[in-house]
């Protein structure tokens, strides 16, 4: 099972939803870092359970408590160990899932795989893992705002609702003022209503999130094979329920001609910028300079209340009304968590950058 993920700024996940806890060691990190756990813990209040009416109920603190690696509130280059105590399992309410496949969930595959599995919530396939990626992104991120690199998410399409206005028109300092952290307030209000309804209904949905990262400097990317966009489409599709990755213009792209897909360069006060940035900021798998912007399509979460057909691990066909605490949609959670996994994605990238003379 691999359970790590970076080069130089490396990260490492443990633990199971239903477990003691979950945590994560951080290797790579450069010392002398202020390491602010203030910071840390308002990243982890983003994603953790029980937030509002359209997460789930489940009652978790996620309190971050750091094991290593940290002197004086700062960074000592040494791993930087941590936990997050589970406090509020309910594993008896997935005791009727001990003997049945959940349609589009992992207990089919992990089963036949390892031969065993973890049916309390999911056990390490549960998103509640994430959390842990936060913690490590959170840190990521410390270190890229010292070197000018903002990174923001946000929730621009839930089911068939979307944003109506363009990348540029938006203002993102609005995403966090509602549950869904939308930028657009009148369809955030729209996207609540919907899974409201689909909650009530035992149903969910999925949607898209969209990315934009500032301040990126011009070298970020090593091709062949660990091109920024191949990387950051790893790291967004590692995430749980993730379905899809795009980039600058994406699949819209196939729309257009090249005459109309191409970013002329141009020069701005002796800079080489481009007139447009339809690559969204990465060209030949190098970041150019630009904004990165790029789309993460996630799928309807399996876990629902509404009769599903299926089988047990008897091959006997049975009808399945799973109980338990879920999200009805994970994207306003997963706002962070598609941050936290860019961060770590970016400041590898920039400290292998670094390691590399012209």
């Amino acid at each position: 099972m691999s359970n790590t993920i970076g080069k130089l700024f490396t990260f490492t996940s443990f633990g199971e939803s239903h477990g003691k806890a979950i945590g994560g060691i951080v290797d790579g990190c450069p010392a002398g870092i202020d390491l602010d756990e203030n910071y840390i813990q308002s990243e982890l209040d983003r994603r953790k359970p029980g937030q509002s009416s359209i997460s789930t109920p489940r009652k978790e603190d996620d309190k971050v408590e750091f094991l290593s690696g940290i002197f004086e509130g700062k960074t000592t280059g040494t791993p930087i160990a941590f936990v997050i105590r589970n406090q509020n399992q309910h594993s008896s309410d997935y005791n009727h899932l001990k003997e049945i496949y959940r349609p589009s969930h992992a207990d089919f595959t992990y089963q036949q795989k390892y031969g065993i599995r973890d049916y309390r919530g999911g056990g390490r396939s549960s998103a509640r893992e994430t959390a842990s990626r936060v913690v490590a992104g959170a840190i990521a991120k410390l270190v890229l705002r010292n070197n000018g690199m903002e990174i923001t998410a946000f929730t621009s399409q839930v089911g068939p609702i979307m944003i109506t206005q363009t990348l540029e028109t938006l203002d993102l300092t609005l995403t966090e003022r509602n549950i869904i952290r939308c930028p657009q307030p009148k369809v955030a209000e729209k996207m609540i209503d919907y899974i409201e309804q689909l909650k009530k209904e035992g149903d969910s949905t999925g949607g898209i999130i969209t990315c934009i990262i500032k301040g990126v400097p011009v070298g970020l990317g090593e091709p062949i094979f660990d091109k920024l966009q191949a990387r950051l489409a790893q790291a967004m599709l590692s995430i749980n329920a993730t379905h899809g990755f795009d980039y600058g213009r994406g699949f819209e792209g196939v729309n257009l001609k090249g005459s109309e897909m191409n970013d002329p360069f141009t020069k701005e006060n002796d800079k080489i910028i481009t007139k447009t940035n339809n690559s969204g900021g990465v060209q030949g798998g190098i970041s150019n300079g630009e904004d990165i912007y790029f789309r993460v399509l996630f799928k309807p979460v399996a876990t629902i209340s509404k009769k599903q057909e299926t089988v047990d691990i008897h091959a006997n066909e049975v009808e399945l009304s799973a109980r338990g605490r879920h999200d009805p949609c994970v994207l306003p959670r997963a706002v962070p968590i598609v941050e936290a996994m860019a961060a770590i994605t970016l400041l590898d990238l920039h400290l292998t950058n670094q390691t590399q003379s012209k």
